[in-house]
């Protein structure tokens, strides 16, 4: 049984290419960080490699260990397993390396130890370096038999044209909001408010909203990042150029930081626009509600176009410092 909600539609799929026996060398999942997509590809993992009647079962050794990810014939090829091929610290990893990627080569040329395939999950794909992505490409063009290459990335058009052609695509949509609450109730057992909170501030993320029940830590940072963000209107532009150099020097999380920005102007945008019920920062509605008072329509507008231009930037490789501090410069001034 998959162990995934909210993407029926992919599962229909996948179910009945494994029942025909015709499953792909290669699969790329796009969509949102926190849509599910690793799940995804776990689970397709755990399916091919199940040892049950109804794949994947979740309760046969090689589901089991393939979902505590000590499977000798699965591997996730992220940049912390860069990191101890390369017996270096994780921070220093920003990019997926070609002797990373040579690495699956080789060991695709294995047979599996007691598995039926050999799987390679690639998450983050679009991290690959130019040589890195030539070298997968030379794996994708020439499959060994009983491999299966599997990648996630939140955009297909961030990858090489030829690396998507010769894989399986899927785009994961964000998730309704109904389905997020009834999946955290029926299977995390949260209470009803608390589901409709959490469903409601995952933005169709089911995956973010899955972590958050499991962890509240991460609610606890998040909560404390989106207060510094709010407090970023009211500082001066010194603070605020300290405040983008600052974030420069931690790109891991400036992705992060401005979707949770970007969210947080939406709010104010909707809230503005007469909206409150579609808020995805439900914790924050009064907070929000004082906010938008101080800020006109076009003023909102302007700087949400500002962080998506920013993000666009980032992603062409612009340099972090120059992209914040012009974004900085961008911030509407707030009124009394």
């Amino acid at each position: 049984m998959w162990h995934v909600a909210g993407h029926d539609w992919v599962l229909g799929v996948l179910s009945a290419s494994l029942a025909a026996g015709r499953v792909s060398h290669a699969y790329l999942f796009s969509g949102p960080p926190g849509v599910g997509k690793r799940t995804l590809a776990v689970c397709l993992a755990q399916a091919v490699n199940c040892l049950g009647q109804d794949r994947p079962c979740n309760a046969c050794e090689s589901c089991r260990r393939i979902g505590q990810g000590i499977h000798p014939d699965v591997h996730l090829v992220d940049l912390h397993y860069q990191a101890l091929l390369r017996e270096e610290d994780d921070d220093e990893q920003k990019e997926l390396r070609i002797d990373t990627i040579r690495s699956i080569s080789q060991q695709a040329g294995l047979k599996p130890f007691e598995g039926n395939r050999k799987v390679f999950i690639i998450p983050d794909a679009e991290l690959m370096n130019p040589k890195a992505a030539n070298s997968l490409l030379k794996t994708l063009e020439e499959p060994p038999p009983q491999v299966m290459l599997i990648l996630t990335t939140r955009d297909s058009l961030l990858l090489l044209p030829t690396i998507v052609s010769r894989c399986q695509v899927f785009g994961l949509r964000l998730v309704p909001a109904e389905v997020i609450e009834q999946e955290l109730r029926a299977t995390h057992g949260l209470a009803t408010e608390q589901a409709r909170v959490l469903a409601r501030m995952s933005g169709g993320r089911i995956g973010w909203a899955i972590d958050a029940a499991r962890d509240q830590s991460g609610l606890e940072q998040r909560g404390e990042t989106m207060k510094q963000l709010a407090g970023l209107a009211r500082m001066g532009r010194l603070d605020r150029l300290d405040y983008a150099q600052q974030l420069a020097r931690h790109r891991g999380q400036i992705k992060d930081v401005l979707d949770l920005w970007l969210g947080w102007w939406r709010d104010l945008l909707l809230i503005k626009g007469g909206c409150p019920e579609s808020l995805g920062n439900v914790d924050m509605t009064q907070l929000l509600e004082q906010e938008a008072l101080r800020y006109t329509l076009r003023d909102l507008i302007a700087f949400i176009d500002s962080i998506r231009n920013t993000q666009r930037h980032l992603e062409s490789n612009v340099d972090a410092r120059l992209a914040l501090e012009v974004l900085m410069l961008d911030l509407p001034a707030r009124g009394n």
